[in-house]
């Protein structure tokens, strides 16, 4: 970032401020708190995620230094206040995708284009000439849900999905919404979301590594304690040692 687009000190200073007011208001709000669900802890919840998230990009720009604080993301939802009972569902769906492997994407798409052709349900080769046109061909041919499930054959990468389902009384009038269809989601009248990401994971990898860890180290400590042999070798020949013994027979339930 060139020096004149740099924030100012005083703006990162009018932005600590701020975090410290947020954080005031959140703390005044979880005292005088309702319940688990109040909508005013909600509320100064997100305002001090918002201030901190302001505060950490300011001092960043300005000074190159971060903050310990983990801002949240938007997957958390207000509490539900749609219809108990709602007569109509919206489902939104994101998905994400890497073009990974252009010519394979453009190959798919002119086989498309090309049978379309044959059939005479083609208007002409060309379309699937370029990576968007081949897009607008691969995704008018397949359903969604099939791409998603085929995503490699057509040289895409998966990335973050989600999926929203909305609850209203009433189904829309036919094309009502068509203009803009994602400009009036309501978070508080959200029934469900499902979140795939790679960083849920990476979350996982590290929890079975710091497992793997642990019983490394609670082996060790096995060996360390055994007073009869000086290492593990010797443990191990004491082991194989009694099981292959034919003098050894077997415990008796009946005489104990």
């Amino acid at each position: 970032m060139s020096d004149a687009a740099q924030p100012t000190a005083a703006e990162v200073r009018a932005a600590a401020e701020a975090v410290k007011t947020a954080l005031d208001r959140h703390l005044a709000a979880v005292e005088r708190r309702s319940g688990e669900d109040d909508p005013a802890v909600y509320e100064a919840f997100n305002e001090l995620a918002a201030a901190a998230e302001a505060y950490d990009e300011l001092l960043y720009d300005r000074y190159d230094e971060v903050t310990p604080f983990e801002i949240p993301g938007d997957d958390a939802l207000p509490p539900y206040t749609g219809p108990e009972e709602p007569n109509a569902i919206s489902v939104l769906i994101r998905r994400d995708y890497a073009v990974a492997e252009p010519q394979r994407l453009l190959a798919q798409a002119q086989r498309v284009e090309a049978a379309d052709v044959e059939a005479g349900t083609g208007i002409g080769a060309g379309a699937a000439g370029t990576v968007h046109g081949a897009l607008g061909t691969l995704f008018g041919e397949y359903e969604p849900d099939e791409i998603a499930s085929r995503h490699k054959e057509f040289g895409l990468e998966e990335g973050d999905s989600t999926l929203w389902v909305t609850a209203s009384d009433e189904q829309p009038d036919p094309g009502e919404w068509l203009e803009e269809p994602f400009e009036h989601v309501d978070p508080e009248q959200v029934v469900c979301r499902f979140d795939v990401s790679t960083v849920f994971d990476d979350d996982l990898d590290e929890d079975e590594d710091e497992e793997e860890d642990e019983d490394e180290v609670e082996v060790e400590g096995e060996i360390d304690d055994a007073d009869d042999a000086d290492d593990a070798d010797a443990v191990e020949d004491l082991v194989t040692g009694l099981v292959e013994d034919d003098d050894i027979e077997p415990l008796d339930r009946t005489d104990r």
